[in-house]
């Protein structure tokens, strides 16, 4: 299949493996699922009985005084450990990697299907300068876009980095969070070609 170029009259040729590809939304959802647990700190840390500093004195006798009970840290009480008490964790999902390239190549081409992905010969400016990367981005009537080139530019970096919803990622750093996350999908002609090889 071939991909229109945004301002030119010659196309280029993909891999319907990449862009033209069924989706596949439970795949999808385990991806982005995996993908954000992955970043979870999972550092919460609560006490047990055990744990908890004080005296372990029996506090009453056993008989004559109503319920039994042993030290103030059982979890019964307030300021007691707690019962199961949450500990350290990771919260990482196993997730094959043909099935996060499959799932990568499923939201390209649900992008392409509905006209989400815009494909341009260069996103390079001559200044980091914001004004200049507005008039681009209105030019290509797009709202909340990424922006993917092949190897991560500077000046675009820091000319959308005062732009809110507006993110730029090199090849390498594309995500399924940040493709999910835009509105428009904007790439260069050089990205898309990294792109086919990684996933093909």
């Amino acid at each position: 299949m071939e991909l229109a170029v945004v301002g030119s009259a010659k196309g280029v040729s993909v891999s319907d493996a990449v862009f033209g590809r069924e989706f596949n939304q439970d795949l999808v959802h385990q991806v982005v699922v995996a993908f954000r647990n992955a970043g979870r700190a999972g550092t919460k840390a609560q006490l047990t009985r055990s744990e908890m500093s004080g005296t372990t004195k029996k506090f009453k006798k056993q008989k004559g005084g109503g319920a039994r009970h042993g030290d103030y840290r059982a979890p019964i009480f307030v300021g007691g450990g707690r019962a199961f008490a949450a500990k350290p964790r990771s919260f990482a999902q196993k997730v094959n990697r043909k099935m996060y390239r499959a799932a990568i190549a499923a939201i390209l081409s649900e992008l392409n299907r509905h006209g989400r992905l815009k494909v341009v010969e260069s996103l390079e400016i001559e200044q980091p300068k914001t004004k200049e990367l507005v008039g681009k981005l209105k030019a290509l009537d797009v709202t909340r876009p990424l922006l993917v080139t092949e190897s991560g530019s500077e000046a675009l970096y820091l000319a959308a980095r005062n732009l809110p919803y507006v993110q730029v990622r090199d090849v390498q750093g594309l995500d399924p969070v940040a493709l999910i996350g835009a509105d428009y999908v904007v790439i260069t002609t050089e990205a898309v070609t990294k792109v086919e090889e990684w996933l093909a």
